[in-house]
């Protein structure tokens, strides 16, 4: 026999409102419970439940602005396993230290918009989201001075210079002809 077919059914679930019949009317309130009561409790709840999505969305806040932290001490680690010698590993892992940090910076505004609340003070979690980017930005550029791309070093301008005055002229001899 297939299944449910010419079986009867056993079970039945009616789905209308009981609350509109008169017999619920006819059940009185349990002792202590008054109808305007809830009301209340909804009010101190909402408040109770606002304070808390504000403390939930400043600890948040908080964690992104510490994120680049991570990210710090990872770059840091891999640039020290990359070596001082110029090759396209040591190349990449730098530029790559150099733009996270540049591309962080300019969507300050968007990591933190999930946070915007008049109750939530994001100023402080920006600055050190900002500043942690920075330092970042500086381990960058400290390993490209490691790794001598950086012009500083006169010699590295020796090109832009003009040509030294002569100072000495030989003169005299015996020409060998």
């Amino acid at each position: 026999m297939e299944k449910g077919k010419g079986l009867a059914r056993r079970w039945a679930v009616e789905l209308h409102d009981a609350s509109s019949s008169s017999a619920s009317h006819a059940v009185p309130d349990p002792p202590g419970f008054t109808r305007s009561a809830p009301d209340a409790d909804d009010a101190a709840g909402a408040r109770q439940r606002k304070d808390s999505e504000t403390a939930w969305k400043a600890q948040k806040a908080w964690e992104v602005a510490q994120a680049p932290f991570k990210n710090l001490m990872m770059m840091g680690f891999m640039m020290w396993m990359a070596g001082s010698t110029v090759h396209l590993f040591s190349i990449g892992i730098t530029f790559s230290a150099l733009w996270q940090p540049i591309s962080a910076l300019r969507s300050v505004g968007k990591v933190f918009e999930p946070f915007k609340d008049p109750r939530v003070d994001t100023i402080a979690p920006k600055l050190l989201f900002i500043a942690l980017n920075l330092a970042a930005m500086g381990l960058g550029v400290w390993k490209l001075n490691t790794l001598g791309l950086l012009p500083t070093n006169p010699s590295d301008w020796v090109s832009s210079l003009a040509p030294a005055r002569e100072v000495e002229y030989a003169g005299g001899g015996i020409p060998l002809i």
